[in-house]
């Protein structure tokens, strides 16, 4: 991690801004146009019938997708962070991130942390898996883990750079009550160090969120 990640991820205060931010997918409306600002410390939860665009919001959000209509502004410790810079200070967990089945959970993890150019990748795996109960296994192939494990895998993939701004797309998927209660204990301490945003139906994940923003698109199967 960088000095400066490691400065504002202890502090500094952080903003995020959607103006009229919308996504069309061809002739069909993938998010309805909104608005809103968050700042630290926070959780908020993400909301709206399936196929409203909730996590069309969270891939744009990641910088992983670029919106077809508005902007995106994070801003960290009043300094504007570029669309290019956003991987750095954002960590994103979606149902659709896939590991290579041949590698170890922590082989995974030590794989991406070179990737992003961190300092001691073993040691920031190790965090990671340790953080989401996985420290146990974490030289398992991932081809032997349950779908809860690999679950767990994907948010230690969100952590592994400690962000300051963490996006959880359906984190609750396939976990059990214990798992549930690890990933209410993460989202309490991540809220203290930045921002937290879950996109959910769950209404237990509702819980965890002091505000809600609720899509308002008329889901699957309408067109545009």
């Amino acid at each position: 991690m960088s000095a400066a990640l490691a400065t504002a991820a202890g502090g500094a205060p952080l903003a995020l801004e959607a103006r009229d931010l919308g996504h069309r997918y061809g002739r069909r409306t993938g998010l309805e146009p909104l608005s809103f600002a968050l700042d630290t410390p926070g959780v908020t939860a993400i909301t709206g019938a399936n196929g409203s665009g909730k996590s069309t919001l969270m891939r744009i959000l990641a910088g992983l997708l670029r919106p077809t209509r508005g902007a995106v502004s994070l801003t960290v410790g009043g300094r504007s962070v570029t669309a290019a810079e956003r991987r750095r200070w954002v960590g994103y967990a979606s149902p659709e991130l896939a590991f290579y089945d041949e590698l170890s959970a922590e082989e995974n993890l030590v794989f991406a942390a070179e990737a992003r150019g961190l300092e001691g990748p073993a040691a920031a795996a190790a965090a990671a898996l340790a953080r989401v109960g996985l420290g146990a296994r974490a030289g398992d192939g991932v081809a032997a883990l349950s779908s809860g494990m690999r679950q767990r895998l994907r948010i230690a993939f969100a952590l592994l750079h400690r962000p300051p701004v963490l996006l959880l797309d359906e984190p609750g998927s396939h976990l059990d009550d214990e798992g549930r209660t690890t990933l209410a204990a993460l989202v309490g301490q991540e809220r203290e160090r930045g921002m937290v945003l879950i996109a959910t139906n769950d209404e237990k994940e509702w819980g965890l969120a002091e505000q809600r923003i609720e899509l308002r698109g008329r889901g699957l199967g309408h067109p545009a």
